[in-house]
């Protein structure tokens, strides 16, 4: 379960990026509509992909979700902007994804009742 819930995070992150990375040029550099086009459909993707997670709440896979995309927002800036992270980007990104952690598996009072019912 945690491999597939990674691999889905990372394809939301990547299609929420890449989405916004395209409107962007669209709408800061003048370009062609179809960069627009383009990031609309991408955003449709990354707002359907997260409904495959198998966690049930809404609120919780957004949540942990932010904690990958920040890492993912960082990375893309360095690859594609070349914008070298520094001290603070990191430990940012290493305190969202503590958060993710927290928010995604530790133990929950609802999931302990449900193991003690019969």
């Amino acid at each position: 379960m945690i491999f597939r819930s990674a691999i889905l995070f990372f394809l939301a992150g990547l299609a929420e990026i890449a989405g916004g990375y395209f409107v962007w040029i669209w709408l800061r550099y003048d370009a062609s509509i179809m960069w627009g086009i383009l990031g609309g459909i991408v955003l449709i993707l990354y707002g359907v992909i997260p409904t495959f997670q198998q966690f049930p709440s809404f609120g919780r896979i957004y949540a942990a979700y932010g904690g990958i995309f920040i890492v993912m927002s960082i990375l893309w800036g360095w690859w594609i902007d070349n914008i070298t992270p520094d001290f603070y980007d990191w430990i940012g990104t290493i305190v969202a994804l503590i958060g993710t952690a927290v928010i995604l598996w530790f133990p929950r009072k609802e999931e302990e009742k449900e193991v003690e019912q019969p």
